[in-house]
């Protein structure tokens, strides 16, 4: 017969090795359920740190193994939140709480509670264990319940105060490392991240890379700020940068940073053959463009500002990797190549037109461009020919 350390032992090495909550849900309840317990149903739930979801919840059933649960930052996410147990124990500064089912009269109006009973359970208890360090990952909930008629018996719930420790402690070393690579990817892009916690983390760290570049700067921006609330300009601001930055990324690109009312994005391409990184970057260009004249359109006709967008195409050779102070670094691109493509934004409206390319670019990725001048470029010691797309 398998014995509860056999299960704690399991638990730590699986902790160690895995990166899914659902590979560890799966291996207690079965593991409970070869200990001859009835399990029902368990489940595991945590909050997240992510801008699209405020926590999880990972559930296994007997009868139909998972059902996962993803709680949003918008009411509807709230409400889900305020129904759940969880939020029941935590309102009233518990952290264990167990009841009988059915429900009854004295029971908390708790649509699972009910959910549950119909399913057949007979017996239900959640255990919160808090996480240390003052993040919004605060710690983790294990809940389970079980079919028995006599409920939960004392040895279960003996073996569970033994195996939640070792569980918790597993729960948090995967929430931090999927934590650690989701929030570092949301603020430097999927490739940065991966390049950083593969340990490219010093100053200077970094290659010289050939990439198709795209900065994409809005209009007028600044002088919204003399006439509009700060939150109503922010909102207005990502609406713009939502709609310009996710045709970049659907192409292959990568958004670098976003820089006041700026986005650069460079498209890695092979030095010797540069047309096919070139021509995905036209194509998020022109999507962008686009993209960005239908929030003008609802923005118009809701009575507010539009915010037009001027996008720079260039290709050359760009430092990727780490600058800065030693304590406080920035991984992005810089060179001669980057500082062309923002000297040529400079210069949409001197021509008139929203999307230029230079002529480096437009030999890679040729298209409805058409010659607009020779402009001397601010510190760069050749005038440069500038091309602009001709709608």
């Amino acid at each position: 017969m398998p014995r509860l350390q056999d299960l704690i032992d399991w638990i730590i090495a699986e902790g160690l090795s895995t990166d899914t909550i659902e590979t560890l849900l799966q291996g207690v309840a079965e593991r409970l359920t070869d200990l001859g317990y009835p399990i029902l149903r368990t489940s595991i739930a945590m909050p997240s740190i992510d801008p699209l979801q405020r926590g999880f919840s990972v559930a296994w059933y007997r009868s139909s193994g998972f059902s996962t649960e993803v709680q949003g930052h918008d009411e509807a996410g709230q409400e889900l939140f305020r129904r759940s147990p969880i939020s029941y124990l935590l309102a009233n500064n518990q952290q264990y709480a167990r009841w009988r089912l059915p429900p009854g009269p004295d029971t908390p109006p708790l649509p699972l509670l009910t959910e549950l009973a119909e399913l057949g359970a007979t017996d239900y208890l959640m255990k919160l264990v808090s996480f240390p360090g003052d993040t919004a990952l605060a710690g983790v909930s294990f809940s389970i319940a079980v079919d028995d008629p006599d409920g939960f018996s004392d040895r279960l719930i003996a073996d569970l105060e033994k195996l939640v420790p070792a569980l918790s402690l597993a729960c948090c070393r995967i929430a931090t490392t999927r934590v650690a690579a989701d929030v570092l990817a949301v603020y430097t892009g999927t490739r940065t991240s991966n390049r950083i916690l593969s340990g490219h983390i010093r100053r200077g760290d970094g290659t010289a890379v050939y990439a198709a570049i795209l900065l994409a700067d809005l209009k007028s921006f600044t002088s919204l700020n003399e006439k509009h609330a700060p939150e109503r300009i922010v909102a207005w601001l990502n609406e713009h940068f939502e709609a310009i930055g996710a045709p970049v990324e659907q192409a292959g690109g990568e958004i670098l940073k976003f820089m006041g009312d700026s986005l650069l994005a460079i498209f890695s391409a092979d030095i010797d053959n540069p047309a096919e990184a070139c021509g995905r970057a036209l194509s998020a260009a022109r999507a962008a463009m686009d993209a960005n004249a239908d929030v003008n359109r609802r923005r118009a006709e809701a009575g507010e500002p539009e915010l037009l967008v001027d996008i720079v195409l260039h290709v050359g050779e760009v430092f990727y990797g780490n600058v800065g102070a030693v304590r406080r670094l920035d991984f992005t691109a810089i060179g001669r190549a980057v500082n062309e493509a923002a000297r040529m934004e400079k210069l949409a409206d001197i021509v008139g037109r929203s999307l230029l390319a230079s002529a480096d670019f437009i030999s890679q990725a040729p298209g409805r461009f058409e010659k607009a001048g020779t402009f001397p470029l601010k510190g760069v010691a050749r005038p440069a020919t500038i091309y602009a797309w001709s709608d």
